[in-house]
């Protein structure tokens, strides 16, 4: 298995390609290319153990949405957000209008861990509004959303929290919003990446917790995330740095200087599209009327 300090599935397969001589082909895993609302949308799906060992991902598909490549003008966030919920549409199980939980993980006081709850803000809850209200909201999927808050200020692991919620709430699906650690810099902000695996929170920088998949929450589980972060050893050895170079800046992060914009606009992207993907036929505008 591949040693990388990535959640990207893209860059993976880079570095698996990268190897010295001739890799071939990338064993066990498919890819396919296509446009999703004008964005360029990679698809890579790793099969069985064979493209898993290669790839050091689970087995499962893969979705990314190159956001950057398009621009951050007129209607991007609209479309932005379409594009999300077109593909998380195509994750969720086939059982039509089953309830669904959706989790913010990270911390709101450090912005570049602060998409996750911030996409819970920006995602429209109707559990209640179902049960309570049917004659205006009982065509809406029941949706109910959290933030976990972070181990060392809640006592609780976000895994035991969202463990417990399913138990109580019996949700059809879940759908995890994180943070996420790329290895290049281009990566950061620049990309949203959805799978139907679940997710280790913190484990692309080296602090992974209990982990959200079907296996531990018995629900299938989606993961929806943005790079935030890239490690500041990695970006040396990129520039030629050697290895004590490399281990004086430790565990040392680097985010993008205008982090906070782009953080509360990836949140708000995200949260509008997981709610357009759970709630069939609704628009970004119903959205934005929902939260007022």
């Amino acid at each position: 298995m591949l040693h990388m300090e990535t959640d990207l599935i893209l860059e993976a397969t880079e570095l698996w390609r990268q190897r010295p001589g001739d890799p071939g082909e990338l064993p066990g895993v498919a890819t396919r290319e296509y446009l999703r609302e004008g964005f360029p949308v990679t698809e890579v799906r790793v099969l069985n153990q064979t493209g898993a060992e290669a790839v050091g991902k689970p087995v499962g598909t893969y979705l990314t949405v190159e956001t950057d490549r398009v621009g951050r003008a007129g209607d991007y966030p609209k479309r932005a957000a379409e594009a999300v919920a077109g593909e998380l549409r195509g994750l969720l199980p086939k059982d039509g209008d089953g309830s669904a939980l959706v989790v913010g993980l990270g911390n709101r006081a450090i912005t570049p861990d602060a998409v996750g709850p911030w996409a819970v803000d920006h995602t429209v809850v109707t559990r209640h509004l179902v049960d309570r209200l049917p004659e205006t909201f009982g065509d809406f999927r029941p949706v109910a959303a959290v933030a976990t808050g972070v181990l060392g200020a809640t006592g609780v692991e976000s895994g035991e929290l969202v463990k417990a919620l399913c138990q109580r709430l019996r949700p059809t699906v879940v759908v995890a919003i994180d943070a996420l650690a790329a290895r290049s810099a281009r990566r950061l902000c620049s990309t949203i990446q959805l799978a139907d695996t679940g997710i280790v929170p913190g484990s692309g920088v080296g602090n992974a917790r209990y982990a959200l998949t079907r296996e531990e929450l018995g629900v299938p589980v989606l993961a929806v995330g943005v790079p935030t972060v890239v490690r500041a050893a990695t970006l040396a050895a990129d520039l030629g740095a050697d290895e004590d170079q490399r281990e004086t800046l430790g565990s040392l992060l680097v985010t993008p200087k205008d982090i906070d914009a782009l953080a509360a606009e990836l949140a708000q992207i995200i949260g509008y599209g997981v709610t357009m993907a759970l709630q069939e036929g609704i628009t970004p505008e119903d959205v934005e009327y929902l939260l007022r």
